[in-house]
């Protein structure tokens, strides 16, 4: 059960990634909590690029860990898991989340709001339904981007519950996976998947993260999770994505050129022939396995090994997650009477989303009471030794 120290780096940069993209929100032209006075449609085309692979990489090294994780013993299993996902959860809807959901309000209730934050609060623990404008009210309580986390959860259930009801069905059906994925099998299955996900389920499923309706994103997450569980331990499947990263490195490139060239002419209001936009939805897929492809095989081609920035920024990693999208969204809304332009005011709340966030992981690793609410272990005491 040897640690994967690269799977730990594309988790770390995958969660970096992610904080790079909701600073973008704040400056693109589609609907976010807060929106930039300067909000445009420039970077759009560069964030597409992304939007793909992104949280699907992170959910099959999810299903990986899971795998390590269980590996390590069942007893005690599910309530460490859910412990380690549940806790966090609701401390974030109930603390974390609140200040996205109070600037959200302030920016966009007609007349504004202005009962101020506790005011507020303690309507959204009550889930008041009146934070509308027409139509549009919001949801309270919310896990916003913490949806992550529940899916994680939920996922992490169902596939507990097969292994225990039906095991061996459950393990013949893992055996099948990896048997697939010998070869080039491993470039060609799971693209095939994940079309048919997105020509069949994208039409008729919105993205929401609300978990009870959201089919198409189950049927893409929960089927990387599953493959990642599938193939941790595999090493003739790791051996075939290492060996195929230039193949999907390239495929990769060429996909999101299409992407951007798309996005970039269809943009606003503009709509493309019925044709082209299917055929969109197939890149956007191919894409999205082989950015995935090559991201793995060459962080196993690279083999980075264990250091104290890795063991650090892997523990990190879930506390920054937690707090960063609440902390761009305050910064954000307090930096706009200062009215800089995006090029300037852009990096400045990035590297200060980034210095907040390991500032209060400084914070969170030092006060025992905050480790589990943040998704961190107790803290390991050392043992006096005897004379």
């Amino acid at each position: 059960m040897q640690r994967r120290h690269d799977l730990d780096w594309v988790r770390v940069l995958a969660f970096c990634l992610l904080v790079l993209y909701h600073v973008g929100m704040y400056y693109v032209s589609w609907d976010w909590h807060v929106k930039s006075p300067q909000a445009s449609h420039v970077l759009e085309p560069f964030m597409i690029l992304s939007a793909p692979w992104r949280l699907g990489l992170l959910f099959l090294v999810s299903g990986a860990a899971t795998a390590f994780l269980l590996g390590k013993g069942a007893h005690g299993f599910l309530r460490r898991r859910s412990w380690r996902l549940l806790v966090p959860l609701v401390f974030g809807m109930l603390v974390i989340v609140p200040p996205q959901a109070y600037y959200e309000v302030v920016e966009k209730l007609p007349g504004g709001y202005h009962d101020g934050y506790f005011a507020f609060w303690l309507r959204y623990l009550k889930a008041d339904p009146d934070f509308c404008r027409g139509d549009d009210c919001l949801d309270v309580p919310t896990w916003n981007h913490l949806w992550f986390v529940a899916y994680l959860w939920v996922y992490t259930m169902v596939l507990w519950i097969a292994l225990r009801i039906a095991p061996a069905l459950s393990r013949r059906s893992l055996d099948a996976i990896v048997r697939a994925l010998h070869g080039k099998g491993v470039l060609l299955w799971p693209a095939l998947y994940l079309v048919a996900a997105r020509l069949g389920l994208f039409p008729l499923f919105d993205s929401t993260h609300a978990l009870v309706d959201d089919w198409y994103n189950h049927a893409q997450y929960f089927g990387l999770f599953v493959l990642g569980f599938a193939i941790a331990r595999a090493d003739a499947v790791w051996d075939a994505i290492e060996s195929s990263r230039h193949a999907a490195g390239a495929t990769a490139v060429a996909c999101g050129v299409f992407l951007g060239v798309y996005f970039h002419a269809y943009v606003g209001d503009t709509l493309p022939p019925a044709a082209l936009v299917w055929t969109q939805r197939v890149i956007w897929a191919v894409m999205q396995w082989s950015v995935i492809i090559a991201v793995l095989g060459y962080a196993r081609h690279v083999s980075p090994g264990d250091s104290p920035v890795l063991r650090y920024l892997a523990a990190a990693v879930f506390p920054v997650y937690i707090l960063h999208q609440t902390i761009i969204v305050v910064l954000a809304h307090d930096l706009k009477p200062f009215a800089m332009p995006p090029l300037v005011e852009g990096p400045m709340l990035i590297v200060a989303t980034f210095a907040l966030c390991f500032a209060g992981v400084e914070v969170i690793r030092r006060v025992p009471l905050l480790r589990p609410l943040f998704g961190l272990k107790p803290s390991q005491r050392p043992v006096p030794q005897r004379a």
